[in-house]
């Protein structure tokens, strides 16, 4: 390998990096406010790209029909939890959070929808029919068992997961889509010519991690988001409702989903199910970054992308294997730098 050919790898390396960046950064999120390993977040940024694809062909997208469904099941759970508690007269605020509001965007895109648009107007019209779809996710699944353990959330992601999938596929078909690129210029770096597209990817994705980063460590109202996962119970005494911030928090991944899929779509052609593999490689960046840090999920999913990108010059059926076998150091070198040894346990009992 000379260091031309190892230029273009680094290259790819980085571009496929930086599509894991924004889905690693949204996983981070939902676990830093929830304890939620918010699997479906691939299929999400998967709905994002596909949804501007329609719109862009003149089509309606199945968007335009999943929210009102997802809205109408949000509100019969809302209703069920307010009619046991004895609040029915807080059922008229409910129908306007969960119902109305919501249904909006729909209603909105539906006369618009289905005829040629201006670039802008129908990103506008993906975004918004992208961010409810994360609040209301969450209060139909995730809400009522929100104090499971971690392993019983991780199961229930992994159900959402084949049921969104499954949804996508009646809703949007078997064909992939790929909208048309927002910034279409080329650049010439040395011997490489760059897409602005991918440049405008991993700009956002440093901006993005950045600015979590910021939020969640220097303002009052992130540490108020973080401080439901570390304990729920204490948030509640000091006024934090525990509710409200995981609402908060899957509303903010949701606009991040929206983002990563007007990004990503028009560098790969998304699918039904691609954001399961997509998800999934996001997440081992999302580990070895420590699943607690911005930062360090956005160079966690930077090196997953130059992994992949190297291991297949050498032998491209063992890309996947390399970037999950990656994990198993991860985990035991983890694990001995934060297991406390059992020898001190017992010196202190």
């Amino acid at each position: 390998m000379n260091l031309d050919l190892a230029l273009l790898l680094a290259q790819d390396g980085i571009a496929n990096g930086a599509i894991y960046v924004l889905v690693a950064l949204g996983i981070v999120l939902v676990f830093l406010v929830t304890r939620i390993i918010f699997v479906p977040f691939g299929d999400l940024v998967a709905y994002g790209a596909l949804t501007l694809a329609a719109i862009q062909e003149g089509q309606r997208p199945g968007t335009i029909w999943l929210v009102p469904m997802l809205a109408v099941l949000a509100f019969a759970v809302e209703a069920a939890s307010l009619l046991h508690k004895g609040a029915a007269h807080r059922l008229p605020r409910a129908a306007l959070v969960w119902l109305v509001l919501p249904a909006l965007p729909a209603l909105a895109a539906w006369p618009l929808a289905g005829r040629e648009l201006p670039d802008l107007l129908g990103i506008v019209l993906t975004v918004a029919l992208i961010l409810p779809i994360g609040p209301l996710l969450y209060r139909i699944a995730y809400r009522p068992i929100a104090d499971a353990p971690v392993l019983v959330l991780l199961i229930v992601s992994v159900v959402l997961h084949f049921a969104i999938s499954g949804v996508a596929l009646v809703f949007f078909g078997p064909e992939g889509g790929r909208p048309r690129p927002l910034i279409r210029a080329m650049f010439e770096i040395g011997d490489m010519i760059v897409s602005a597209q991918t440049l405008l990817m991993l700009a956002c994705s440093a901006l993005a991690a950045f600015g979590l980063w910021l939020f969640f460590e220097r303002s009052i109202a992130g540490k108020a988001l973080r401080a439901t996962a570390v304990n729920r119970v204490g948030a509640r005494l000091v006024g934090i409702r525990p509710g409200v911030t995981g609402g908060t928090a899957f509303l903010l991944a949701s606009a991040l989903a929206a983002l990563s899929g007007l990004l990503i779509g028009p560098v790969t052609t998304l699918s039904y199910d691609s954001g399961f593999v997509i998800g999934l490689k996001s997440f081992v960046g999302a580990i070895i970054g420590g699943l607690v840090s911005y930062p360090g999920a956005a160079l966690g999913a930077l090196f997953v992308g130059l992994l992949e990108s190297f291991t297949a010059f050498y032998d491209s059926s063992f890309k996947e294997v390399a970037v999950f076998a990656i994990l198993v150091p991860v985990l035991v070198l983890r694990s001995l730098v934060t297991a406390k040894p059992a020898d001190d346990e017992e010196d202190e009992l």
